[in-house]
């Protein structure tokens, strides 16, 4: 009997990105709304994408086989 192909988990593949070093990003948590009440210096910090931690790189990577 063959081996069943893994699919990629969609929810992941919206949430995660690659970098070119292999590196998995995501973005900051906490700016989505509720921004005026948090200071200038936390907001500009959010901005952009951030590494993910060395402890959660396998379990994104057994949800993203092929990416």
């Amino acid at each position: 009997m063959p081996k069943l192909k893994l699919k990629n988990s969609k929810s992941v593949k919206k949430r995660f990105k690659i970098s070119a070093n292999g590196k998995k990003q995501h973005r900051h948590s906490r700016i989505n709304h509720f921004n005026a009440r948090q200071d200038g210096a936390t907001r500009r910090n959010s901005r952009g994408q951030e590494t993910l931690a060395r402890q959660n790189n396998k379990d994104v990577k057994n949800l993203m086989p092929y990416v």
